[in-house]
């Protein structure tokens, strides 16, 4: 496994247990120890913290199946996760404390785990304060932007919010925000589609990468023109996303791509070069700014 791909794996599992996600760092975990490589120290690291997340969880499951628990229809780790983020008090000082990590704190992950236990919050005054705080800071992180309209869709929230995301002024309805990478438009879903079967022939550990630049890139796009680009229903549109995306993920893995045969791969033409370096442009953009804003403040 390459250093830099072995980092951003580190990088992924550190998110998610620290926003609580131990279904996904389960599923993360186990497919880390099925990839071949030399770090042995790490294997024997990934294999303890297994473990202890099995005796932890021990209804989870790795492979990623949604396990229920006898007589109920909510899956067994949502109900761990809302008893994790939603304490038996919620006192004015709870309230308060969760509202201003979620505003202020210096780092993106503790403003993202802020805002998945604001969902839980039963004051009424919450999902105002979080849609004019949205529409008031153009300085919220691109990523936060999103978790919080998130929240709000989970909240019950409806209706617009205006607000300016990668330097552009857009209008988005709560109620269409993505809940999971697997709720975004079929469109979107086919550009990593196309790319993880490219990846896969390459190196059977990209697919996983690809998939979380993926999402985490549409959470930085979504709503912009560059994502309503992405919307368009033609091959084209696919091929040339497709391509930049397996080419940004090559430069974060590897460092270095060939520009030439990644286009032969995904058949792009003379006619689509321009459309094809427009979208690697945005993406790379985006892959800079994920590997500077980890643990940073939002500028």
């Amino acid at each position: 496994m390459f250093p830099n791909m072995l980092d951003q794996y580190q990088i992924s599992l550190t998110r998610m247990l620290e926003s609580e996600r131990y279904g996904e760092a389960k599923e993360l975990l186990g497919f880390l120890l099925h990839c071949q490589g030399k770090e042995k120290h790490h294997y024997e690291e990934w294999k303890s913290l297994l473990e202890w997340l099995d005796m932890a969880f021990p209804e989870g499951d790795y492979a990623g199946a949604e396990l229920r628990s006898e007589g109920s229809e909510e899956p067994t780790e949502e109900k761990i996760r809302r008893e994790l983020l939603n304490p038996p008090m919620q006192d004015e000082a709870y309230l308060n404390q969760v509202m201003y990590i979620m505003q202020h704190h210096p780092m993106i992950d503790q403003q993202m785990l802020a805002l998945e236990r604001a969902v839980y919050l039963e004051a009424e005054q919450v999902s105002d304060d979080i849609r004019n705080w949205l529409q008031e800071d153009d300085s919220i992180h691109p990523m936060v932007q999103f978790k919080a309209l998130q929240c709000l869709k989970k909240r019950g929230a409806t209706g617009a919010v205006s607000l300016e995301r990668m330097d552009e002024a857009v209008d988005l309805a709560i109620e269409d925000t993505p809940l999971s990478l697997e709720e975004f438009p079929r469109t979107v879903l086919r550009i990593l589609e196309r790319t993880e079967r490219v990846a896969e022939n390459d190196d059977p550990t990209l697919p996983h990468f690809a998939r979380e630049l993926w999402k985490e890139s549409l959470q930085f796009l979504y709503g912009t023109s560059a994502y309503n680009w992405m919307l368009r229903d033609d091959e084209e549109t696919t091929d040339c996303y497709a391509a930049a995306l397996h080419l940004t993920l090559q430069l974060t893995v590897y460092g270095s791509a060939n520009d030439d045969d990644n286009r032969d791969t995904y058949g792009i033409t003379d006619s689509l070069r321009f459309r094809y370096e427009q979208a690697c442009r945005t993406l790379r953009s985006v892959a800079m700014l994920l590997h500077a804003g980890d643990d940073e403040p939002p500028t």
